[in-house]
């Protein structure tokens, strides 16, 4: 050993004793019978009220926006009890593509998953379906006072006034025409919408 310290063959200083560790205070023990939760737990947790305090905005510059109250699946249709208001921005309108109204949300269809407390982009709602897929619908061909109606095997589900394609049951032929308020295909004459 050299007098300054180090050790002639590692070239590091010799450690003569190590520093105590400061110490901590306990963790908090659950009650009897109650297993503790995990930090990233009580993280995500409070990450929800976090949101909302950032949301929180005065009563004076603020509006209110329909949001679900409950998760919402594809093609569910919206009912009024599935709705409840939060209070937004004031400017949250101008910098937002979500439905604003809440009367232009109930019985519309879901397009895709709406979750609890989130503003509801207006892509994400749409008419009912009338016409599921496969589904047997009538096909209307009308051209003056002639009127023709035969069924057809629907090729894809629609709403009121979607152009939808339909094979004809008797001939087999693919025609596409419009989904009418009654939940008829109307077929113009050259096979297109109508």
């Amino acid at each position: 050993m050299r007098p300054d310290g180090l050790d002639a063959r590692h070239r590091h200083p010799r450690v003569t004793a190590v520093a105590p560790r400061p110490a901590r205070a306990p963790a908090p023990r659950p009650a009897a019978g109650r297993r503790a939760l995990p930090a990233s737990v009580l993280a995500l947790a409070a990450a929800p009220a976090a949101l909302l305090a950032l949301l929180a905005v005065p009563a004076a510059a603020a509006q209110f926006v329909p949001v679900p109250s409950v998760v919402i699946y594809p093609g569910d249709v919206i009912r009024d009890g599935m709705l409840t208001e939060m209070q937004m921005p004031d400017d949250f309108a101008g910098r937002s593509a979500a439905v604003l109204d809440r009367g232009s949300l109930v019985n519309k269809t879901s397009r895709r998953t709406l979750l609890p407390n989130l503003p509801i982009p207006r892509n994400a709602i749409g008419e009912p379906k009338v016409v599921s897929l496969n589904a047997m619908v009538r096909i209307v061909y009308a051209e003056g006072g002639l009127t023709i109606s035969t069924y057809g095997s629907a090729l894809q589900a629609g709403a009121v006034g979607d152009v939808i394609p339909v094979r004809n049951l008797e001939s087999g032929l693919t025609v596409a025409g419009t989904i009418g308020g009654d939940g008829a295909v109307h077929v113009a004459s050259n096979g297109g919408p109508g």
